[in-house]
């Protein structure tokens, strides 16, 4: 039997983080809901410099973290920008793919490596339940499938993505398939929060894998609450806290993004396999 192997990139530099919690729970869901063998290990990319060897893994998950994606001349950032170019490279050249989701500071790192746009520091922190919504591209992701225009998700965030390049992307391939919500009050640029970097790698701004329990967690920092009223107002903070468990929010996004990937790229790597054999 093929075993199907899963590295999990902690990115979150020794702090405490509710996301890596979800995003193992998640993971470990998915391994134990499966007939097929599935191991799942942890790599502490930035406090232990640690990177999964790709040929070792078929899937990789990547996730948010503190602090700024631009480079600041820490040993491990070589190792990660190497790491992204393996992927992408190998499965250029293989037939036998290999599958890469980038959340949050880990979609930041990619897309300022790959020179998508600007990565930029917000006027003020971002965190929230916000609406997301799909670019044209984005109404036929078949990881949006079964989510709803606009959508809900997780956003924690001090950075941004705006003014993205288009030649580049067209040069590469990618689509960017989701945006900020349009806030025409506003005089400020939307930012970019999915891309489809290619067939295998898919990114996200926000965070796919939070569940309700883990924000309720999140909103006890006196920071996270702050952003939020300071962005949305206090009513929009209750009314939030209010409908955390709201079937059609982000109890969907979490149930569909990142279980939907799983789900194909192992169909894929099974597929591909039974070719092989």
């Amino acid at each position: 039997m093929t075993e199907v192997r899963i590295a999990l990139l902690d990115m979150n530099n020794n702090h405490v983080n509710q996301g890596f919690r979800n995003i193992k729970e998640i993971s470990e869901t998915f391994k134990n809901e499966s007939k097929e063998e599935i191991s799942i290990e942890t790599f502490d990319v930035r406090f232990k410099n640690e990177i999964p060897n790709i040929e070792d893994f078929d899937i990789f998950i990547s996730s948010g973290g503190p602090g700024n994606p631009h480079r600041e001349g820490h040993a491990w950032e070589d190792k990660f920008a190497d790491f992204l170019d393996s992927v992408y490279r190998h499965n250029l050249e293989n037939d036998h793919k290999k599958y890469l989701f980038l959340i949050c500071h880990s979609f930041q790192l990619a897309s300022i490596h790959w020179k998508l746009g600007d990565i930029c520091k917000r006027k003020s922190y971002s965190f929230g339940v916000m609406p997301v919504h799909k670019t044209q591209e984005g109404k036929s992701e078949f990881l949006f499938k079964n989510l709803p225009d606009p959508f809900y998700a997780v956003d924690s965030r001090a950075y941004q993505f705006i003014k993205p390049d288009t030649d580049r992307f067209e040069e590469l391939g990618m689509q960017i398939v989701a945006i900020e919500k349009f806030r025409p009050h506003i005089n400020l640029e939307r930012a970019v929060m999915a891309i489809r970097f290619s067939d295998e790698i898919f990114g996200t701004q926000f965070h796919p894998e939070a569940n309700p329990a883990g924000m309720i967690e999140n909103l006890k920092d006196e920071k996270n609450k702050e952003a939020m009223i300071e962005n949305f107002g206090m009513e929009k903070y209750l009314e939030t806290v209010d409908r955390m468990n709201d079937e059609d929010k982000i109890i969907l996004t979490q149930a569909q993004i990142l279980p939907r990937f799983l789900h194909s790229a192992k169909r894929n790597i099974l597929k591909k396999n039974e070719i092989l054999v």
